[in-house]
């Protein structure tokens, strides 16, 4: 498949995977969701083939891809059992180390093997620690394609030894036509919700269309433009919402009240924009705690409805 955004991270691969020295650490940095583990899979193809040595189809020996493990042994079971498994949070130490234990050996059919680690933002420190003395001394032949959702989490050492693909965030546009043609069940609304809350990224636009969250959309614009003083707006947000809604809706939901407050700022007084920074950052602040927190789901919902309800409230008092 052909990813929009990817034609320069291509021509910057290529280059390099022609000339005398293949730097051997590579960051792919972007968005969550704007393809950067198919093209680490598609250039950790092509570098690892050779002419003369047929290449398999489907896994290949000389491409190691490490992820997040299973949570406990008990999600390892329901693994191993082909059955839905929930994750860990973070790359383990022991899954580097184990990593660096087989890159002792040679690659199997050729002369190069390719690691694909992500995200490695996701990393634990030990981890990250632990990768960082085989990107000083690389074992020959090996090359580290490491996905990056967020530079800024990555230790400085390791930025300092890869080089860095970029992968820009996609236009609303470009957006709209992938939505159109991913999720055509998805109405002009759900896709406009959804590419608010992507910002940029195609893969979590078609998440979001997949958790129906345009009226939840719609309803927060209302909250923000007119306020909520009898919560009625709130009320209807929760039943939006639903009584159950998984951990991947609510964070959504978060993402989506980032959005509409984003929008917003670009039609504020001077005098709103100190109210606006300060509802963004508690939304940044419940996006940080969500992964993690065992929230109550109606609890949460009240408390981005009402922080979009204040921020109203402050607009209005702006205007006097």
């Amino acid at each position: 498949m052909s990813y929009i955004g990817h034609d320069e991270a291509w021509a910057d691969w290529r280059r390099a995977l022609a000339g005398e020295r293949m730097h051997h650490g590579w960051i792919l940095a972007g968005r969550r969701g704007v393809g950067k583990s198919a093209f680490a899979m598609a250039a950790a193809r092509e570098l690892v083939a050779e002419g003369g040595i047929p290449q398999p189809e489907g896994e290949h020996p000389d491409i190691r891809y490490v992820s997040h493990p299973p949570k406990n042994d008990a999600e390892a079971r329901k693994r191993d059992d082909g059955k839905p498994y929930e994750l860990a949070r973070n790359i383990k130490v022991d899954q580097i180390r184990e990593l660096q234990r087989r890159l002792t050996t040679r690659p199997t059919l050729g002369s190069r093997r390719a690691i694909i680690i992500d995200p490695a933002d996701d990393m634990e420190t030990s981890a990250a620690n632990a990768l960082l003395k085989s990107l000083e001394e690389p074992p020959a032949g090996t090359y580290f394609l490491l996905i990056a959702h967020r530079m800024g989490r990555l230790l400085p050492t390791i930025r300092s030894r890869c080089r860095v693909l970029n992968f820009p965030r996609v236009s609303d546009i470009d957006m709209d036509a992938i939505l159109a043609r991913e999720s055509p069940q998805a109405s002009a609304e759900e896709r406009a919700a959804a590419i608010a809350a992507a910002s940029g990224s195609p893969g979590a636009a078609i998440d979001f269309v997949e958790l129906d969250l345009g009226k939840i959309h719609a309803l927060m614009k209302q909250v923000v433009e007119r306020g909520d003083p009898d919560f009625a707006l709130r009320g209807k947000l929760a039943g939006a919402m639903g009584q159950r809604p998984s951990r991947e809706k609510q964070l959504a939901a978060i993402e989506l009240a980032r959005a509409v407050v984003a929008d917003r700022m670009h039609d504020v007084s001077h005098a709103q924009i100190p109210a606006m920074v300060e509802t963004h950052g508690e939304l940044v602040r419940l996006a940080g705690q969500a992964p993690t927190y065992n929230f109550d789901p109606g609890l949460l919902v009240m408390e981005i409805g009402t922080l979009l309800a204040r921020l109203a409230a402050s607009r209005e008092a702006a205007h006097g």
